[in-house]
């Protein structure tokens, strides 16, 4: 399959911590990615947003168990607890993209802002914060391209965020509340 010997050149991926082997759930994900790639590889497709991106994986991952949020309407919005009030009801919650409550996955999709506007610490941050919340799997485009100044510039936010997660699990300093962490790249 995706992690059984072979390197698959879509999508780009890495598992947290690389001293893990990836849980049984990554695979089928990661196929769920491929099947997408048509209308989500961020190398060929332009314009994408998180919303065209879940709306692209919603029947794959959908197929897998995952609650897959199919529009910004509050009824369609994918909210998770993460404190409790009086009579136990919920008092903050936050929205995710998908979530396999089986697993413990949740899923979060960034498009141009995802490497540089701080959406990844945002989404590692919240995602720890979510009640039985066991693996963030976290999807940021392979290149993203826009213009700054008149000049053409191109963000590789998988390779900014995969940095950025070597360097948290290899420091050790700061110590996130998860079974592992899903990267993928787009």
């Amino acid at each position: 399959m995706l992690y059984k010997g072979a390197v698959a050149d879509y999508p780009s991926w890495i598992y947290y911590p690389s001293r893990n082997p990836p849980p049984a759930w990554v695979a089928p994900f990661l196929s769920a990615v491929w099947s997408a790639q048509d209308l989500i590889d961020s190398r060929r497709v332009a314009d994408l947003t998180s919303n065209k991106v879940l709306a692209s994986l919603q029947q794959g991952l959908g197929r897998l168990g995952y609650t897959v949020e199919t529009s910004s309407a509050k009824e369609m919005v994918i909210r998770r607890p993460v404190l409790f009030g009086e009579q136990g009801a919920e008092r903050v919650a936050y929205h995710v993209d998908a979530v396999h409550d089986g697993e413990g996955v949740v899923v979060e999709i960034e498009a141009g802002r995802g490497a540089r506007g701080n959406a990844v610490y945002r989404d590692l941050v919240r995602s720890s914060l979510i009640v039985n919340a066991r693996y963030p799997a976290l999807g940021v485009m392979l290149t993203y391209r826009h213009k700054s100044g008149g000049k053409q510039v191109v963000v590789r936010s998988y390779a900014e965020t995969r940095d950025l997660l070597d360097a948290i699990y290899a420091s050790g300093r700061l110590q996130l509340p998860f079974d592992g962490v899903l990267l993928f790249g787009y």
